[in-house]
């Protein structure tokens, strides 16, 4: 069974999060049938705290309430604004994220503020996160401005910046902008898509994962499963040579939210494209080892 280490969930659904996402949140019960169709033993929930990506920010304390009501089924991330305490560069963050270590929370995320990566609120979080010992998953984003996101330009100079300035950090990459660049972009507007054309030349997430061991792959979302299916034999070479740091994972927020991932893991395995050994890496062990569930 697989460990999704990306979803999203409320006690209360809410009103539709923008005009451009009509529908509200899934409620637990409907994530667990959702988990228990496609065969996901557990899920790790990813507050949603920044005011860009939700229509309210939402408490740690309702994720972590979750998952004591369903034990085995969810385990809780905390998240922070980097705005959080002072709206400051000095602010005492890691106070706040000792505070829900110690109530079970396993990491940090998702992190949507749309700031810079190299915003020195940004980097503040990131040196507090990495003191308290947890991992930390993040949204990228192309622009600033009507979007959420983290921050970044072409190439990814910034993450580099971070993921040298704080290597015990383990970053979580997630989002569009992060796995489009799986390969030279053919045009600008490529950098927030999903490309389609093949990987006829390394672009610069490869270059990152062998430079940086604190990187990490979050394969939830159409921008993880379409970083792997655009071109099924780069995406074996792939798989294989980051087989340790890569994760499944759905992103589920609606209930209608698909799941494509599940379905060429699947294919590759029983294609032979993966051997059984990185399906269960990158399906469950990652995750479990990462987290220490």
């Amino acid at each position: 069974m697989f460990i999704d280490v990306h979803g999203h969930t409320r006690m209360f659904p809410g009103p539709p999060r923008d005009e451009r996402r009509e529908t509200p949140y899934t409620m637990p019960e409907d994530l667990i049938k959702r988990h228990d169709a496609v065969g996901i033993e557990k899920g790790i929930l990813l507050p949603g705290v920044s005011p860009e990506c939700v229509f309210a920010p939402q408490a740690n304390e309702e994720i972590i309430e979750i998952c004591r009501k369903y034990p085995g089924r969810f385990v809780p991330f905390c998240n922070l604004d980097p705005r959080a305490m002072t709206n400051s560069p000095d602010a005492p963050l890691g106070k706040i994220l000792r505070y829900y270590r110690d109530l079970g929370c396993k990491g940090v995320g998702e992190v949507t503020a749309n700031l810079p990566f190299g915003d020195l609120m940004v980097q503040n979080l990131f040196k507090h996160v990495q003191e308290v010992g947890f991992p930390l998953t993040f949204h990228i984003s192309a622009k600033i401005g009507g979007t959420y996101g983290l921050y970044d330009d072409p190439g990814l100079p910034q993450l580099e910046r971070s993921l040298q300035t704080f290597p015990d950090l383990k970053f979580f990459g997630h989002s569009q902008v992060f796995w489009a660049e799986m390969s030279p972009l053919a045009t600008p507007a490529d950098r927030d898509g999903y490309p389609n054309y093949p990987v006829k030349e390394e672009g610069v997430i490869p270059k990152l994962f062998r430079r940086y061991p604190n990187l990490y792959g979050d394969l939830s979302a159409n921008s993880g499963c379409n970083a792997l299916a655009r071109d099924p034999d780069y995406a074996a070479k792939f798989l294989d040579e980051f087989q340790d740091r890569l994760m499944f994972g759905t992103d589920i927020c609606a209930p209608g939210t698909p799941t494509p991932l599940v379905d060429l893991l699947l294919k590759f395995r029983d294609e032979k494209r993966i051997s059984e050994e990185i399906f269960q890496k990158v399906a469950r062990e990652n995750v479990i080892r990462l987290l220490e569930l």
